[in-house]
């Protein structure tokens, strides 16, 4: 895991110079000029990631298409292909991705757009679009998520288009892919609200993201004829709700209304599917009302794209969940004019190396490094200093107790009252020790200031064996 304690980062666009950034790391950007716009400067949406041949892959819409990158084991964006969407203009706002076995499905919200999937087997060479789908089952969608454990496809806010006529939207529609070329229609509905905005689906259980109307949740066990199991039409600082995710555990489910100003909601998930929320939380409504978008979580932690404040990561053990991470990806606030969409879109931070990836709808596509083993240890109310006594050749942090400080300096004196190093760290609540120091015993003396301002020193005692 490579260090950055007082490094200049030399981004590729230089308005990012005075953007917040905490404990997270750039490793590579993409941006391009070229792509059709509006005065919005608005070219990009959604992001995913994926594993196809041992290789990592990642795909960012924009409003001409599908961009299609290796990440290298360089951590940069090596472009494979573009495939064109059906629809092409500055107006496109939305454009989803999902994968299944070695297919790429792509949804577009705006004009006559389709279901287009891609055949991602002569990767890593190229992409090549074996279906573009447009008819009385498909058109227009919002969003996409595929359940591969039981092959099924589920659209939301489909609009079919036949022979340039939409028929109207319909909320959601399942498909089977035993042909992944040619999803097969199953069932649409619900009957009783406007619309599913984004879904999540694990163990035949679906939980709908309902705009106005909440969540939803429905038993698919049978996709030809869903159950419904209960709902959360009500709940405190309601907004629209807009999409969630679910740990790995399944005990745990995180939503977010995209509504400026109003928190993240973090839920039990009971033993009869129903939710329960029990924490909110989120980025600082200074000096303006923030809105997040689209989340990721594992068990520990809440991935956020959070419009102009780019990623947000949170340790989800705390009450409420703690903001550890920060990486601004929209810094342009001054121009914002109270508009609080602009900026991060689309998020994963899924892959088996750990790297996040972010969409931002005016700058792009970013690739982040989080060094989440240095955080699987909750803080504690000490400094953390890790592992001690350690050997030569071992890797030691030093964890600050609040990991909302991302600045402090640190002094390690050897046995003979000899300075050995002095570090002064930016960005980070932690730093892993020079691994060149020669074994014998060290003191470590820790500053940094408090969220009051004060001054706080803590004295570690370090001991490294041959």
């Amino acid at each position: 895991m490579k260090q950055f304690i007082f490094i200049s980062c030399l981004f590729l666009m230089g308005s990012f110079s005075a953007q917040e950034i905490k404990n997270v790391r750039l490793l590579d950007h993409w941006y391009s000029d070229t792509l059709l716009t509006s005065s919005s400067q608005v070219r990009f949406s959604s992001c995913w990631a994926f594993v196809q041949n041992g290789k990592e892959y990642a795909v960012i819409g924009s409003t001409e298409g599908a961009h299609i990158f290796e990440l290298t084991e360089q951590d940069s964006f090596r472009l494979v292909d573009f495939v064109p969407g059906r629809f092409q203009s500055a107006q496109v706002i939305t454009r989803e991705y999902k994968h299944y076995q070695n297919y790429l499905y792509a949804t577009c919200d705006e004009g006559p757009s389709s279901l287009q999937i891609m055949d991602l087997s002569y990767l890593p060479d190229s992409v090549h679009l074996v279906a573009d789908l447009q008819d009385q089952y498909f058109g227009k969608s919002h969003n996409l998520f595929v359940d591969s454990a039981n092959a099924l496809l589920y659209l939301t806010l489909v609009n079919p288009i036949v022979n340039g006529n939409e028929l109207g939207i319909i909320p959601l529609r399942v498909y089977s892919l035993a042909n992944p070329i040619l999803p097969a229609l199953l069932w649409e509905g619900p009957n009783d609200i406007p619309e599913v905005h984004d879904l999540y689906v694990s163990n035949n259980q679906a939980i709908l993201n309902c705009g106005f109307d909440g969540l939803r949740t429905y038993d698919f066990s049978n996709p030809s004829n869903p159950v419904y199991v209960n709902n959360l039409t009500y709940y405190p600082q309601q907004g629209y709700n807009h999409q969630g995710w679910l740990s790995p555990d399944e005990s745990t489910y995180v939503f977010a209304d995209e509504t400026a100003g109003l928190p993240i909601k973090k839920c039990r998930v009971l033993a009869n599917g129903q939710l329960q929320v029990q924490q909110f939380f989120g980025t600082e409504n200074t000096p303006y009302p923030k809105t997040p978008h689209n989340i990721h979580i594992t068990n520990e932690f809440a991935f956020v794209a959070y419009y102009n404040d780019g990623l947000r990561i949170f340790d989800l053990r705390k009450n409420p969940p703690a903001e550890i991470g920060i990486y601004d990806t929209y810094i342009d606030n001054a121009q914002t004019n109270g508009f609080s969409m602009w900026g991060a879109w689309g998020i994963h931070a899924l892959l088996p190396s750990e790297r996040i990836l972010i969409s931002d709808r005016n700058n792009g596509f970013f690739l982040f490094e989080f060094d989440r083993s240095k955080f699987l240890t909750p803080s504690t109310d000490q400094v953390q200093l890790y592992p001690n006594p350690s050997s030569v050749g071992e890797e030691v942090y030093v964890r600050l107790p609040n990991d909302e400080v991302s600045a402090f300096s640190l002094n390690l004196v050897d046995a003979n009252g000899k300075i050995a190093s002095v570090l002064n760290v930016q960005n980070q609540s932690y730093v892993t020790l020079p691994m060149e120091l020669a074994a014998g015993c060290y003191f470590i003396r820790v500053t940094w200031n408090n969220y009051l301002g004060e001054s706080q020193t803590e004295i570690l005692k370090w001991v490294k064996y041959d």
